[in-house]
């Protein structure tokens, strides 16, 4: 008598399937991180942070007899600070991205410009297509 074995095994492994979840994971949260946010975040903690800071030296002088009343000052003054620097320090961080990009795109094509002018040095060919592409632009 003969019989026949016909397996069914999986066309995937499970861990290979994991993985390219979790790579696909990560890719995605690269793609939808913003560094203006955390940046933004960051001046504002800083910003606040100074200014309870100095309302903590200013209340501590007549604090002595009236200590809760200094710590709902001292946390008003936080909050208060919290909502005023938000916009400012979103704003301050939008800038500083945008500038901080914007060198890097230039530092990045001066890079490039001196390398290509560097092997255009090199290679005759890439001499005369330059040439060619500066003959080209000028009419």
């Amino acid at each position: 008598m003969t019989s026949f074995v016909q397996p069914s095994f999986p066309s995937q492994h499970p861990g290979v399937v994991r993985v390219e979840a979790a790579i696909g994971t990560i890719r995605t949260m690269r793609k939808e991180f913003d560094s203006t946010r955390s940046l933004s975040v960051m001046l504002l903690a800083a910003m606040v942070s100074a200014l309870v800071v100095v309302a903590d030296q200013l209340i501590e002088t007549w604090a002595d007899g009236h200590l809760l009343a200094a710590w709902v000052a001292l946390w008003l003054i936080g909050f208060v600070a919290l909502a005023m620097f938000a916009a400012p320090a979103r704003r301050l961080a939008a800038g500083a991205v945008a500038a901080l990009n914007a060198w890097s795109a230039r530092t990045a094509m001066a890079r490039a410009d001196a390398r290509l002018w560097k092997i255009a040095q090199a290679d005759p060919r890439v001499m005369a297509d330059l040439n060619a592409a500066l003959a080209r632009s000028d009419r």
